[in-house]
């Protein structure tokens, strides 16, 4: 769980925008959509390889 504590003197949105920048790095977001809907092994599984498949194609 991210959680940003405001600092002395330190506006909201300055806060907001740490707590953003934490949920980014930590990938929180992109967890949170992935998981939106439900999605079936054999779609999780093509969508794996298509990935590996633009990894392998990018290295070499």
């Amino acid at each position: 769980m991210s959680e940003v504590k405001i600092r002395e003197g330190e506006t909201f949105e300055s806060a907001l925008r740490r707590f953003n920048k934490k949920i980014k790095q930590n990938g929180i977001l992109s967890e949170v959509r992935r998981r939106e809907y439900f999605e079936k092994p054999s779609v999780r599984r093509k969508r794996k390889l298509v990935a590996a498949k633009k990894r392998r194609v990018k290295a070499g």
